[in-house]
């Protein structure tokens, strides 16, 4: 599929197709918990294939589980029945750790898994585009320093978050190619640590490794979204823009239509109802008046695709879920 035209597609079309960040939620459709479903491909792929055939989504996309990509480098990985897996502790300290910190095989802990999940997915889901999902340099170095220490290292021992951050983006480059043998159309990168630095320190420890990445991998064939859904991203947006990405997806921390003034109008942007207030804990009806409110002040501009603010959590009752949906289908057809 050449993805450049799917997009000036996207970008003509009147009525888009809603693009939630939408697959732990399949755990309720195939009655297992998030434990399994975070460690077995076949459960991924089928899940990502029930969620396509429930809902005409402009395309599909898998896990964002940000633990796997810091597991792979050897992170400790907390794994529960009904959490999404998550990091603890650090495993670079100091410069000399960093200087250390082996780059792992593209196959190292779950990374093959996750990339058979696609390779599968595309055989089941053959009517949209199918993205994988993967972590941002910055958040992946966040995991592997400990989130509040790679803020501070910013400032106290940038050589170190730099150091971390080229073997991060290494990886990333290796394991995004992965996911584009497999036959991913392209992939959703979250970088929301990113969100919390200033623009300054975006530029130097963000945007300089992602544009990295973006050069490496996109093609005609292949995108890359950016996804950020940090406190500061419209003061960074210039920097944001300046990483080349393919699309843009946004959380609900910002006004939507706020961001949507600051970009131009030949890049796609989504976002951004809010995830947790709303789908998981909202109801069907204010699911619908917040997903309209969002769709009213932003379908005026071209580039606009309605989607979650992040990843909706997988206690997401199904009716909200539903009611999204239902919400674009009514705001098109009124």
């Amino acid at each position: 599929m050449n993805m450049k035209a799917w997009l000036e597609e996207v970008k003509q079309s009147k009525d888009k197709k809603p693009m939630p960040i939408l697959s732990f939620p399949c755990v309720s459709l195939m009655g297992v918990s998030v434990k399994e479903l975070t460690s077995n491909s076949d459960l991924q792929a089928r899940g990502m294939k029930l969620v396509a055939d429930r809902h005409d989504t402009l395309a599909s996309v898998s896990m964002m589980d940000l633990s796997v990509e810091a597991e792979a480098f050897g992170a400790q990985v907390r794994f529960a029945d009904d959490e999404v897996p998550t990091v603890i502790g650090a495993l670079v300290t100091d410069p000399d750790e960093a200087d250390a910190l082996a780059i792992p095989s593209v196959q190292a802990g779950r990374c093959g898994q996750y990339v058979d999940a696609i390779r599968k997915a595309k055989g089941l889901i053959t009517d949209r585009p199918v993205f994988a999902g993967v972590i941002g340099p910055f958040s992946l170095a966040g995991r592997l320093m400990d989130v509040s220490e790679a803020m501070v290292n910013c400032y106290v021992e940038p050589d170190m978050v730099h150091t971390t951050l080229e073997k991060a983006t290494e990886f990333l480059i290796a394991y995004i190619n992965e996911f584009k043998k497999a036959g991913a159309n392209g992939v959703v990168m979250a970088e929301p640590l990113a969100g919390m630095l200033s623009p300054a320190l975006a530029e130097e420890f963000s945007e300089t490794y992602v544009r990295k990445i973006v050069n490496a991998v996109q093609d005609d064939g292949f995108l890359l979204i950016y996804h950020n859904c940090g406190d500061n991203i419209l003061l960074m947006i210039d920097s944001i823009l300046r990483t080349g990405a393919a699309a843009y997806h946004f959380g609900n921390a910002v006004k939507m239509s706020d961001m949507l003034a600051q970009i131009p109008q030949d890049a796609i942007v989504m976002g951004n109802v809010d995830p947790a207030g709303q789908i998981k804990n909202g109801t069907p009806e204010s699911v619908k008046q917040a997903t309209k409110e969002i769709m009213s002040e932003c379908c005026s501009y071209p580039n606009f695709v309605i989607s979650s603010g992040c990843d909706i959590p997988h206690e997401s009752p199904w009716a909200n879920i539903d009611a999204f949906f239902e919400a674009v289908d009514e705001f098109y057809g009124s």
